[in-house]
């Protein structure tokens, strides 16, 4: 029997606009948020404006190229990918340590993070494997724990730098994708209170996390050390009110939040663009949410659904940690925003991710 061809249709455009708003939007609090740090003390105000346009122009082409490619090609080189995933995880702990952590490789121009990939390295495994398995998810043993233990191999590589908050996505996107494919919710529940618990470990045996935790309850006592971003950046967002002092107008911006055009970003936007602004940014990721499972729901077989589903929940993750941080609802750590905080491999990886979820809603459109 000959194979039916696979009709392509038209790409998810509310997705794909709404990608390019945030990556826009991103380019010009990126530019807003640097300018004066990076022309005190690098005597160029656009410095950090031309290395993210640098880089979308970069993870654009990637992302078109993702379109244009069938997700499923994409399947067949899962373990080479997981293969040069470890080697690079292990390779980013022989660099020198940056802020007292070894999460990137220097590469001359910009410096390469890996955890960017093991991310989205979790999500084509899970892909790729349960497309398979089928029912068997429902079994602990059989369907459950190997995930859990390849999730905690690669998250356990990046505990390693030290970087929980990103061993910490993996496997919330690790429950997340098992929930979804079908997983009993006893074993859900159990890993749930699991992850918690390690949490809470990892959390005790580090004097420095054990500080943050401290200090998020009440960051005002410790305004002068521990708790001074989160207060600059409370302060930033306060002084935003509804409609903000206008581009450009962050005062917290000169050197009050260290590197604003990374993590903290959106006290920025809060700032310049007020309660709008950062409303406006919320719906653009609700937005994102809602098309991302409406193009897993709506997926031509599982392996389309669960690359959805992860795709999704990676970047969802991230930005409701970051967002929660910025305001001082969970105590702080090192997420950025995905598409608006400044970033190479990031934004590189997120926008080439987003390529695979828009060939997986091209092949929606003619669905049989």
């Amino acid at each position: 029997m000959k194979k039916s061809k696979v009709k392509i249709g038209q790409i998810d455009f509310v997705l794909f606009a709404t990608i390019m708003l945030l990556v826009a939007i991103g380019v010009v609090m990126v530019y807003s948020a640097s300018s004066y740090t990076s022309a005190f003390k690098l005597d160029d105000p656009e410095f950090y404006l031309k290395k993210q346009l640098m880089w979308v122009c970069i993870g654009f082409i990637f992302m078109i190229a993702a379109i244009k490619i069938d997700y499923h090609v994409i399947k067949k080189y899962t373990g080479i990918i997981m293969i040069i995933t470890v080697v690079l995880l292990l390779a980013v702990l022989a660099c020198p340590a940056v802020n007292g952590s070894k999460r990137w490789i220097p590469l001359g121009f910009a410096g390469f993070q890996p955890s960017e990939i093991a991310k989205y390295a979790i999500v084509l495994y899970m892909a790729k494997s349960l497309d398979i398995k089928g029912e068997k998810v429902k079994e602990f043993f059989k369907g459950v724990l190997p995930y859990l233990l390849v999730s905690g191999f690669y998250a356990g590589l990046i505990l390693l730098e030290p970087n929980l908050s990103i061993a910490t996505v993996i496997m919330i996107v690790t429950v997340i994708i098992l929930f979804a494919v079908g997983a009993r919710f006893l074993h859900i529940f159990a890993i749930g209170g699991s992850l918690v618990a390690a949490v809470g470990v990892l959390i005790l045996i580090a004097p420095y996390r054990l500080e943050r935790l401290m200090n998020f309850t009440n960051p005002f006592a410790h305004s002068q050390d521990e708790g001074y971003q989160l207060v600059q950046s409370l302060l930033a967002l306060g002084s935003g009110g509804v409609t903000g002092a206008g581009i450009g107008q962050s005062r917290q911006k000169c050197l009050y939040i260290p590197e604003p055009w990374t993590d903290f970003i959106f006290s920025i936007i809060g700032e310049e663009l007020g309660l709008i602004g950062c409303g406006f940014i919320i719906l653009l990721f609700v937005i994102f949410v809602w098309r991302g499972i409406k193009i897993a729901v709506t997926a031509k077989d599982m392996y389309g659904t669960i690359l959805g589903i992860g795709i999704t929940s990676v970047i969802a993750i991230q930005a409701i940690i970051n967002i929660a941080v910025v305001t001082g609802s969970m105590p702080v750590t090192g997420v950025p925003l995905p598409f608006i905080s400044y970033g190479g491999s990031a934004l590189v990886f997120n926008m080439f991710a987003m390529g695979v979820i828009l060939n997986v809603s091209r092949q929606n459109a003619n669905k049989n």
